[in-house]
C-alpha cells in the first residue's frame, strides 16, 4: 500500500481562510502537497499570489486528474455541496470547512462517501484549531462516553466575555465584535445560535453515531441575553456562554442540545474567553479531557485543514464506527431542565406550563424566575424566544424522567404546598 501520497490540490475560495492555508504550505514543504489551481469568484481583486494560480471556472479543478485533492472554503453553503459532491463522483479526496453545508447534507455525503470510496474530512467546520472532530471518532467509544459539553462560536463567546468582563451591553458587545471581525455585518447566524447547532450536528455524529438535521435540535443563541442576566450570575459567581450539550441518559437515549447557560467558576468552561472554544469530554474511566483553542481565525482554521490534508498521505477516511454499533444511539426528549427565565410582562410567560418554579424574582425592574420545565415544551413552543423573553440554563440543568416525581415532590413540600 501506497504510504506517502503525493497531494495536488485544487483549492475553492482564497479568503481569510485560503489565504492562510496557501501561506502554512509554503512553509511545510515537508508534506509534499501543492496547490496546482485556486477557484475564485472574482478575478480582478488582487490578492497575494500569483495571478496564473487563480481562474473563475470549477470545472478547471473539478476535472483536472492531475488534482487528487479538492479543498473546499468559501462560504455559500449550496454551491459548497455542488463541488464536493462533483469531487468526491471525481474520484478526488476532499478537505472542507463549510459546517453549515455538511449539517445540512449530512445522509447525502456519507452516502457518497461509501459509493465512491473517497475520503471527506472536515475537522476546520468544528472548532477550528482544536482537533475534537477527530478525537471523538477514533479515541472515545460512545458506550464509555457519558458527556461532551463545548463552546464552538467564538463571536457570541466574544460578545458574552465583553458583557462580564467589561460590563458592556449587547448592542456594545456586538458591535465590539463587528469593529473587530469576530462577528458578520449581518450577526444573525452567529448569535442566533445557528453556526453553533450546525457544528453540533456534526460532533453528534462522531460522539454518538446520531445523524440528526439542525432544526430537530434544540437550540437558541445570546440575542435576548441582558445586562440585568449578566448581574445575577455575578451575584451568583458564575457566568454565563452559550453552551451545546450531549448527555447520555440513564434511559440509553442521549439528550442534545444548545442553549445560553450559567458557568460555575471553576468549571472549564468558564476559563474560555473571548473568540476561543472549549470542549470539555467526560468518560466512563478516563473522567475529564478539557481541549481548548481559538476556534477562528485564518491560521488556526487553515491549520485544521492542513491537518486533514496531511491526514490523506495516508489515504485516511472517517469510519463513524459508532452508527453500525450494535445499538445504536438515539436522541430522547424525555428529561426537564432547570431554568432561568428574565422578562419583562409575566402575562407573556405561561406559567402553568412549569413543573414547578424555585424561585421567583417579582420585585426587579427586569423581572426573573428559576423553574423546571419539561424538554418538549421548549421544543413545541417558542415563547421562551419572544417578546424580549431570556431563557438560561441553570448550571445544573438536566433532570431524568426517573427524578422528576421525587423532586417535585421535594421542591412542593418546600413550598408549603403539601
Amino acid at each position: 500500500m501506497e504510504t506517502h501520497k503525493q497531494l495536488t490540490i485544487g483549492l475553492f475560495g482564497f479568503g481569510v481562510v485560503g489565504e492562510g492555508l496557501y501561506k502554512i504550505l509554503q512553509q511545510t514543504p515537508s508534506l509534499q502537497a501543492r496547490i496546482k489551481k485556486v477557484c475564485i469568484k472574482n478575478y480582478s481583486k488582487k490578492r497575494t499570489a500569483p495571478a496564473t494560480l487563480f481562474t473563475t471556472d470549477r470545472a478547471e479543478l473539478l476535472n483536472d486528474r492531475d488534482i487528487n485533492v479538492i479543498v473546499e472554503v468559501i462560504d455559500d453553503a449550496d454551491a459548497a455541496f455542488s463541488i464536493v459532491s462533483t469531487a468526491l463522483k471525481n474520484g478526488k479526496d476532499v478537505v472542507s470547512a463549510s459546517k453549515k453545508m455538511i449539517a445540512e447534507h449530512l445522509p447525502a455525503l456519507l452516502e457518497l462517501q461509501e459509493q465512491t470510496g473517497r475520503s471527506f474530512l472536515y475537522e476546520a467546520a468544528a472548532c477550528a484549531s482544536i482537533p475534537v472532530i477527530r478525537n471523538l471518532e477514533e479515541y472515545y467509544d460512545n458506550d464509555l462516553l457519558h458527556s461532551i459539553r463545548a463552546i464552538v462560536n467564538g463571536s457570541t463567546n466574544f460578545i458574552l466575555t465583553k458583557m462580564f468582563d467589561e460590563g458592556l451591553d449587547f448592542k456594545q458587545a456586538l458591535l465590539l465584535a463587528q469593529q473587530l471581525g469576530f462577528a458578520e455585518s449581518d450577526p444573525k447566524l452567529d448569535v442566533e445560535g445557528f453556526d453553533a447547532v450546525n457544528k453540533w450536528t456534526l460532533l453528534l455524529t462522531h460522539a454518538y453515531g446520531i445523524i440528526e438535521s439542525p432544526g430537530n435540535i434544540l437550540f437558541n443563541g445570546i440575542q435576548h441575553i441582558q445586562a440585568s442576566d449578566a448581574a445575577v450570575a455575578k451575584s451568583k459567581g458564575q457566568t454565563i456562554r452559550l453552551v451545546a450539550q450531549a448527555q447520555k441518559l440513564r434511559n440509553g437515549k442521549v439528550a442534545a442540545f444548545v442553549l445560553p447557560r450559567f458557568i460555575k467558576e471553576d468549571d472549564h468552561l468558564a476559563f474560555v474567553k473571548n473568540e476561543y472554544n472549549g470542549v470539555v469530554i467526560e468518560s466512563g474511566f478516563a473522567d475529564k479531557q478539557f481541549f481548548y483553542g481559538k476556534g477562528a481565525g485564518s491560521f488556526p482554521t487553515a491549520s485544521a485543514v492542513l491537518s486533514d490534508i496531511s491526514a490523506l498521505r495516508y489515504q485516511y477516511k472517517y469510519e463513524y464506527k459508532k452508527r453500525y454499533h450494535p445499538a445504536p444511539q438515539q436522541l430522547s426528549n424525555e428529561l426537564f431542565l432547570r431554568v432561568y427565565i428574565s422578562f419583562d410582562d409575566i402575562s407573556l410567560i405561561p406559567r402553568e406550563r412549569f413543573e414547578w418554579i424555585e424561585e421567583w424574582h417579582a420585585e426587579e425592574e427586569r423581572k426573573y424566575l428559576v423553574a423546571v420545565v419539561s424538554f418538549d415544551e421548549l421544543i413545541r413552543n417558542n415563547w421562551w424566544k419572544e417578546n424580549n423573553t431570556s431563557l438560561v440554563l441553570t448550571a445544573d440543568p438536566v433532570i431524568e424522567n426517573i427524578e422528576i416525581r421525587k423532586l417535585k415532590k421535594k421542591s412542593l413540600e418546600l413550598a408549603g404546598i403539601l
